[in-house]
C-alpha cells in the first residue's frame, strides 16, 4: 500500500471473515485506515490485490461495488449547507436508479437511521451548525442509512474511527449499534478503533498492526496479550476477564511508573 511514492505496508496478507465484525487496532500512522481505503476501493495497491467475493475488486464496476460495500470514511466533507435529513437521505442514492423515485422503503430507512442514531430532533439543522459529535453521529446515521440498503446477507459496511468525537455514552450504543447490524443483518462490518477494550468487547475478528504491517489476527482472546501490547503499544498492560461477557478486559498502566509513588500521590491527594 502507498500513497504516490510513499509506502505505508509491505506484504500485508489478511482475510475478512465474512458474516464477523472485524475490528483493526494499532497506534497511530500505522496503516489502519490506508488498509480500510484500500479495501474499500479508493486506494489501489502497488503490487497484489484485493478480492471481493473472490473477484479482484479491480476489475467491478463501481455500481457494483457500491451494492456490496459501504464506506464511512475518517474524515467525510460534508456539503455546505446540507441539513441532517438530507445528508442520511445520500446513504440510499447509490442503490437508486436514474429512474426510481424516492420511496417510502427509502423514507423509512432514513428515518430508521436518524433515530437510531439519536438524530432525528437535528433533522432539520445544517450539518455545519452542528457540533463535531453530533455531526459524527449524522455521518453514521448516513453509514447506518447505507447498510440498511445493502440487501445482500453478505454485504460489506467499512467504519473508520466511528466513534470519534462522541461522549462515552454514543459511543456505546453505536457499538451495540454496529453489532446489531452484523448479528442481526448478517452483514460483515470491518471497523478501525482506538479503544482496545471496544475492539476486544465487540470484534469476533481482531487484526493488530504495527508499522504498515500485520502483528497479529484472531479472536480478541487469543490476539490480546500483555507482550503484544508492550510491543505495539509500549504499555504495561494486565489482561483480566471482562465481567459483562468474559472476554478479554485490558487494564493499563504507564511503563517505568513507580507503582509506590503512584500510591503515595492518591494517599496525599486525598
Amino acid at each position: 500500500m502507498a500513497y504516490e511514492r510513499r509506502v505505508i505496508g509491505r506484504d500485508l496478507s489478511v482475510d475478512i471473515p465474512d458474516g464477523e465484525f472485524t475490528v483493526i487496532i494499532g497506534p497511530n500512522a500505522c496503516g489502519k485506515s490506508t488498509l480500510l481505503r484500500t479495501l474499500s476501493r479508493l486506494l489501489t495497491p502497488i503490487e497484489g490485490a484485493v478480492h471481493l467475493d473472490g473477484r479482484d475488486i479491480a476489475s467491478l464496476r463501481t455500481k457494483d461495488v457500491a451494492t456490496w460495500l459501504g464506506l464511512l470514511p475518517q474524515s467525510a466533507l460534508t456539503p455546505p449547507g446540507i441539513t441532517v435529513f438530507d445528508l442520511v437521505s445520500r446513504g440510499r442514492y447509490p442503490h437508486q436508479s436514474v429512474l426510481s423515485r424516492w420511496s417510502t422503503d427509502d423514507e423509512r430507512s432514513v428515518r430508521h437511521a436518524l433515530a437510531s442514531t439519536g438524530m432525528t430532533e437535528l433533522a432539520d439543522r445544517a450539518v455545519d451548525e452542528l457540533s463535531g459529535g453530533q455531526r459524527q453521529r449524522a455521518w453514521v446515521a448516513m453509514a447506518l442509512a447505507l447498510a440498511l440498503a445493502l440487501a445482500q446477507q453478505n454485504s460489506i459496511l467499512l467504519l473508520d474511527e466511528p466513534t470519534t468525537f462522541l461522549d462515552i455514552s454514543h459511543q456505546l450504543a453505536l457499538m451495540e449499534l454496529f453489532a446489531e447490524l452484523n448479528r442481526s443483518g448478517g452483514r460483515t462490518v470491518v471497523a478501525v478503533l482506538h479503544d482496545i477494550n471496544h475492539a476486544a468487547r465487540y470484534a469476533g475478528h481482531l487484526i493488530v498492526m504495527s508499522e504498515g504491517r500485520i502483528v497479529a489476527q484472531g479472536p480478541p482472546a487469543d490476539v490480546l496479550t500483555a507482550p503484544l501490547l508492550a510491543e505495539v503499544f509500549g504499555i504495561e498492560a494486565v489482561i483480566i476477564p471482562d465481567p459483562l461477557n468474559g472476554g478479554p478486559l485490558v487494564v493499563t498502566g504507564y511503563p517505568g511508573r513507580d507503582r509506590a509513588t503512584t500510591t503515595h500521590e492518591r494517599t496525599a491527594t486525598a
